[in-house]
């Protein structure tokens, strides 16, 4: 059989999620209980929304697919992430009573990107943030729905960290280099992510994970992981590697586009179910004491 080149991110990323598999433990184990703390407040469920944007009104609904899945995400009790709008489509996420983080785009506009974070928190955000995935397009920077992107440095980067004295993430980190420069802005948060593929060959977040948990084992920094966070078995790997959320994304959006609010509700209500039968069965009663000792790696299989 001839060799097959795979440079597709996401195809990479599935085939090393499923190359990790898990170690039961039942004998002395209880139900687990899946509460989680972020920036000081207890939420439900380390389960997170993706940071998605410009989401359209499904089935002649009349709230946009944004406001569906801030909706389901605060009676879910879950952080909330939404990605790239203006001002007022914020403000509507953020009178869904969602905890919602903001993350901005890396506008060429240095005066947009300031005016979105001053408005984000002027009207009560969660926290703040910047897409740095998507810095670069194929000929140079990225345009992004007509809109010129350009290039952020470390020095940019901290002045929004001190400006806005919101807790500010870092989303498309994938090297421990990036990190250790999030170290160094205050950030509190970063999200390891390839963006769904955003560049080929991209390491998958869950290979990047352990090397940047431990670059940053002295800090309070969390860390999420994304890109192909698909059920709950997903969730306790990336937990298990150091992890301290996961952001579901398309897996989420069958279940938002078919049934709104209610089904992101069902859909992350069993991802968390999965997480908490699969932390009971391998001896972890709570979120914070899941380690990579009940994973086993095989290896990944040929396309």
């Amino acid at each position: 059989m001839d060799y097959i080149r795979e440079s597709d991110a996401n195809v990479i990323t599935k085939k090393y999620l499923d190359s990790i598999l898990i170690e039961p433990r039942y004998i002395d184990s209880k139900v687990a209980d899946t509460k989680t703390e972020f920036f000081g407040e207890v939420f439900d469920s380390p389960v997170m929304t993706p940071a998605f944007s410009h989401l359209k009104n499904y089935n002649n609904r009349p709230l946009t697919g944004l406001e569906e899945y801030s909706i389901a995400a605060k009676e879910c009790n879950i952080l909330n992430f939404v990605g790239m709008m203006e001002n007022d489509q914020f403000e509507k996420i953020v009178r869904t009573g969602a905890k919602t983080v903001r993350i901005v785009k890396p506008y060429k506009d240095n005066g947009k990107v300031k005016d979105q974070f001053a408005f984000a928190k002027e009207v009560g955000a969660f926290g703040i943030g910047m897409d740095i995935d998507h810095i670069f397009g194929e000929k140079g920077y990225d345009v992004v729905v007509g809109e010129d992107m350009t290039f952020q440095t470390t020095e940019m980067l901290a002045g929004y960290v001190q400006a806005y004295d919101l807790p500010f993430v870092v989303k498309g980190v994938l090297s421990v280099a990036d990190a250790l420069k999030c170290k160094e802005i205050g950030a509190k948060a970063i999200i390891i992510s390839h963006h769904h593929g955003r560049i080929p060959y991209a390491v998958p977040p869950l290979m990047a994970l352990p090397k940047i948990k431990e670059a940053l084992k002295d800090t309070d920094i969390k860390i999420i992981v994304d890109c192909s966070i698909d059920s709950g078995a997903d969730v306790f790997k990336a937990l298990a590697l150091g992890a301290d959320a996961a952001a579901v994304g398309r897996s989420m959006m069958p279940s938002l586009e078919k049934d709104g609010t209610e089904g992101v509700k069902e859909f992350i209500g069993k991802v968390t179910s999965d997480l908490k039968y699969l932390m009971s069965s391998t001896g972890f009663d709570s979120v914070s004491k899941i380690d990579s000792s009940v994973l086993v790696t095989v290896s990944c299989p040929s396309p």
